[in-house]
């Protein structure tokens, strides 16, 4: 029972950050004021109340519309919120209570914020790649003893990306891309970015050759939200897949 309940309260805490990442999915690619700006009606801007606010049950009970105007409100609200409450549960039973798990849900909510932006707009917020970064930082500084892991992550797949980039003129390759496999791999060390980038980019190859035949997308693909994908992969399943791998 108590075990329920500490994945209870971690998964409510995980929608509450997921309510925030909504608001930096939609508020960044616009500069705007995540900090202080009031939550609003993206359709009549009229201030959300408390109430209006709770994660996933606001939205079902207003029947995913504003109370105002009555505009539709989109269903990503809902979804990022459950997607970071699981994800926060998932990880903490998969690794345990350690800083490494802490800093693993930090990072699965940076994730979704560059996922989504990167999946509308084709560009990741350089200060996502850099929350990343810190906390990568963070993980080499409570683990010197292999520091030398987490500094070849962090240049293993990005210097390979950089040499793409240089080749192609920028063609080929998005300088947000860049940074977010350095940021990355300073947080899961060479191996896991490597297996990151193998689970991301058979996931691109697959689900976007669906998307283009389905919903005719353009042979063009936001990069990011696969490998983030690989990078949760690794984050939830790394041994595993390094170890199936190597055998």
């Amino acid at each position: 029972m108590e075990y329920i309940l500490f994945y209870m309260i971690l998964f409510l805490i995980g929608t509450v950050f997921g309510s925030f990442l909504n608001v930096c999915i939609y508020r960044i690619p616009v500069h705007g004021n995540i900090a202080t700006e009031r939550s609003h009606c993206l359709s009549c801007g009229n201030v959300l109340k408390w109430y209006e606010l709770i994660p996933v049950v606001s939205w079902l009970v207003q029947k995913g519309r504003c109370r105002h105007c009555n505009a539709h409100i989109s269903i990503q609200y809902p979804l990022v919120e459950l997607l970071n409450g699981l994800l926060y549960v998932w990880i903490m039973a998969r690794r345990g209570w350690t800083v490494e798990s802490l800093l693993f849900c930090a990072g699965a909510s940076v994730l979704i914020v560059i996922s989504v932006i990167d999946y509308r707009t084709y560009e990741i917020p350089p200060g996502c790649n850099l929350l990343l970064g810190s906390l990568g930082l963070v993980r080499l500084l409570t683990d010197p003893g292999h520091w030398p892991t987490y500094v070849i992550g962090a240049l293993a797949v990005s210097s390979v990306f950089f040499l793409i980039w240089l080749a192609s003129k920028g063609k080929a390759m998005g300088g947000g891309d860049i940074k977010l496999m350095a940021a990355a791999g300073l947080l899961l060390g060479w191996q896991g970015i490597l297996a990151a980038l193998a689970v991301g980019s058979i996931a691109g190859a697959v689900l976007h050759t669906i998307l283009m035949k389905w919903k005719k997308k353009d042979r063009v693909l936001a990069f990011g939200p696969y490998l983030a994908f690989g990078i949760v992969c690794v984050m939830l399943y790394g041994e595993q897949i390094i170890g199936w791998y190597l055998r």
